[in-house]
């Protein structure tokens, strides 16, 4: 049976690579070609052993002030006959500080305790292998965790508990508590052979496009503003609120929502008078004093003459995108790009496995400029890999319009692995511009996108819906064409503070108070004054220390500023196994008891339950967040395009049996054999384009499919491939066809000098 599922698996994958529109060009290799890719969960017919062993997962939270104080609880429990390990990959909110771990199993309590990441595991696992039950909170990435839990025995149910807190900070006066709820599933071009240990958690099981989770999901909510509230809603889910006075409420999941956990939960709040929590936080401790300061800043203002922008549009196209995302990202660009002014100029690329762009350098933001780039986005049906290291260094490479303040502005659910080598890539190549990341989808990869405007001094903004996209739109118009405070700086005066976190505080770009964090000795005494420049005039605030009492109840500062410092550690530099930072941000895990990349919570309990030590692994399958088609894990492998036969039963047997004995090898190449053009002149310039191209279409074919393609087209006046059809193809491989056919339809040539249409037919060997 063990053998049927992993016959099925490696279905999944190779299935996932046949199909895939991302033509990336593939090192020959033998079988150790293998991707981290996720996989369609295909449930054993093997009654002994539960595969589905997370019952519920569920959350309190209590929010006080500005700081929200999480506790999450995970039920296991074993319906099988053999003791198993559970495996299961869940997301954080990014600014999650997480400082506590304990398990239960019946009466007893087991509290973890932090250990680093490489220790910890070597406990787990020797526990693992003794019988004693377990269990491994590690991170995968600052928003993405593992819980490994070992040795539920037949009939246990095990709970781990798990705490964090986060600080909330309003943005144009609302207030927002977002609890992710599932990992999307991640695209990685790493092969499992040479990736790392922290990199394999994105080979995961999904459910199909529609299907519930197989646990239940609740979440409630203790509100104490602190202040008078006038408004609470959620965006995401149906809730219901019982107030308690003005200033508090207990928020509850309606109990439709049992099978919600399939989006991001969203709870939005507002203050009675558009207030927002303001001053100076103190805790004072046995060692160290921690201060948090929340200054805001003035209204936007008006700005008499706007300067002429130069933007820069990336899109993501890939298999993630396709349905309801993509649909998103059509509505706001076409927002974006049709509320351009006259003065503007723009260019736009889109990306899968490769990239293509609108232009080679940007152009005026004219209405027939503007309705070629619609226009082009419209053709877009989303398919094939997440490639966005390559589509970001094109992006980054650009070049620039003399004299433009130059914006980059990039859309995608951020379902990719590299978050890190993205930051990198941005510090060190985006220059005097900015840039603003929009996450579009009901789960998006929050610390991507996050990350990419926090490195990129700019802003991120997440649409889950359709109706927000004009919305969110209207926010970066407003932000970016008029700044509300610059030349920003802080005076502490005869407050003593020290590890202050920012260094420097970046142009405030929206009506979002300013954070500072720190620590302080001595007494708190004097002011603390904050200057800047809003519009045409300057300004200033100050803030009275000599009155601020330092409160117990503001001790989640500490896990904040250690939080916060971890991140700037983590989040703008590419880490390397001998980087002091990596040391600094151990020790900062170990000193605050923090779950980081290198610290983990490890709770084992003392009895052995398990006398063999025997147990079966097992990963449990995750849902597609809503709106997330199978084509984000594969499955669009298996459609056929029109007039194409679909893969026989047999075809896809053998070619699960020939990756499961590791025989799989990607092919040497296509071979262009011809390019026909109706118009003889530009034979060659088309036939060069064509060569440059057609490398892209290696990733379609493996070496075990042999045959030639015989394909028609016509170029339009903007370059755009339209009336493409396979006129016959001697694959015999309806995936291998459909993932050439959906390649080329983006490619794209130089725009014709003549309002026609020129026809190519190409043949092509593979």
């Amino acid at each position: 049976m063990k053998t049927l599922l992993k016959y099925l698996t490696f279905f999944c994958l190779v299935a996932f690579v046949a199909g895939s529109v991302a033509a990336t060009p593939m090192a020959t290799k033998e079988a150790t070609d293998k991707t981290l890719s996720p996989y369609f969960f295909v449930k054993s017919d093997d009654p002994s052993t539960d595969q589905l062993p997370l019952k519920s997962t569920s959350a309190n939270v209590s929010i006080s002030g500005v700081i929200a104080d999480v506790a999450v609880t995970q039920v296991y429990k074993n319906t099988g006959k053999r003791p198993i390990e559970a495996i299961y990959v869940f997301p954080a909110s990014t600014r999650a500080a997480v400082y506590g771990m304990k398990m239960t199993i019946g009466k007893r309590v087991i509290v973890a305790k932090i250990n680093k990441r490489e220790d910890a595991r070597r406990e787990y696992e020797q526990a693992k292998k003794a019988g004693q039950s377990a269990s491994l909170l590690e991170q995968q990435r600052p928003n993405v965790f593992q819980m490994n839990v070992a040795n539920i025995m037949p009939g246990d149910e095990i709970k781990v508990e798990l705490k964090y807190t986060e600080l909330l900070v309003p943005t144009d006066k609302t207030y927002s508590f977002v609890y992710p709820t599932v990992v999307g599933p991640r695209y990685s071009n790493q092969t499992a052979e040479t990736a790392g240990e922290a990199d394999r958690w994105t080979q995961n099981p999904y459910l199909k496009q529609g299907e519930a989770a197989s646990y239940a999901f609740d979440i409630s909510v203790k509100l104490a503003a602190g202040m008078p509230i006038q408004k609470i809603a959620s965006t995401s889910h149906k809730i219901s609120v019982q107030y308690n006075g003005l200033s508090s409420a207990k928020i509850l999941l309606d109990t439709a929502e049992a099978n919600g956990g399939n989006r991001d939960y969203i709870l939005n709040y507002r203050l009675d008078g558009d207030k927002v929590e303001t001053g100076l936080l103190l805790s004072k401790g046995e060692k160290e004093n921690f201060f948090l300061l929340m200054l805001q800043p003035p209204k936007h203002v008006n700005a008499d003459q706007m300067p002429g922008r130069e933007y820069i549009f990336i899109v993501d196209v890939s298999g993630s995108m396709h349905g309801f995302p993509l649909d998103i990202s059509k509505k706001l660009m076409q927002n974006l790009l049709g509320n351009l002014r006259p003065t503007d100029t723009f260019n736009l690329l889109l990306f899968s496995g490769g990239s293509s762009v609108l232009a080679n350098q940007s152009l005026p933001a004219t209405p027939s400029n503007i309705a070629q780039a619609v226009q082009l986005i419209e053709r877009q049906r989303g398919g094939g890999g997440t490639e966005l290291l390559p589509a970001l260094q094109r992006a980054l490479a650009l070049p620039k319009t003399k004299g433009y303040s130059r914006t980059v502005v990039i859309a995608t659910d951020g379902y990719v692995g590299v978050e890190t080598e993205a930051f990198d890539l941005i510090r060190k190549n985006l220059g005097e511009a900015n840039m603003f990341t929009f996450g579009i989808g009901s789960s998006v990869n929050r610390h991507l996108l996050e990350g990419m405007a926090r490195v990129g001094m700019g802003e991120s903004f997440v649409i889950s819906k359709a109706a927000e996209a004009s919305a969110q739109a209207e926010r970066f118009r407003k932000m970016i064409q008029t700044p509300v405070l610059t030349q920003v700086k802080l005076d502490f005066g005869k407050f003593e503070v020290y590890d202050v976190e920012p260094i420097a505080v970046p142009d405030v770009l929206a009506e979002r108070p300013i954070i500072v964090f720190g620590k302080w000795r001595g007494e708190p005494k004097g002011a603390i004054t904050m200057s800047g420049i809003a519009g045409d005039r300057k300004i200033s605030q100050k803030i009275d220390v000599r009155g601020t009492q330092a409160s117990q109840d503001n001790e989640a500062l500490k896990y904040l500023w250690a939080r916060h410092r971890i991140a700037l550690l983590s989040d703008y530099n590419a880490l390397r196994p001998d980087d002091k930072r990596v040391a600094e941000v151990t020790d900062l895990g170990l000193k605050y008891n923090l779950l980081t990349a290198y610290t983990s919570f490890v709770a084992v309990d003392s009895e052995v339950r398990n006398a063999s030590g025997d147990s079966t692994a097992i990963k449990q399958p995750l849902p597609l967040p809503e709106g997330v088609s199978d084509y984000a894990v594969g499955g669009r492998a298996y459609a056929a395009a029109p007039g194409m036969m679909p893969m026989s039963r047999q075809k896809k047997a053998d070619m699960a049996l020939a990756y499961e004995k590791h025989e799989v090898k990607r092919s040497a190449g296509p071979v262009l054999d011809s390019v026909v053009v109706s118009e003889a002149a530009l034979q060659e310039r088309i036939a060069r384009t064509v060569q440059s191209r057609v490398k892209e279409l290696h990733g379609c074919v493996s070496s075990a499919i042999s045959g030639k393609v015989v394909l028609q087209f016509e170029i339009d006046r903007n370059g755009a491939v339209k009336k493409l059809k396979v006129k016959s193809s001697g694959l015999n491989n309806a995936a291998a066809d459909r993932c050439i056919f959906e390649a080329m339809e983006k490619w794209q040539f130089a725009a014709l000098s003549a309002d026609t249409s020129v026809r190519v037919t190409l043949t092509i060997s593979f």
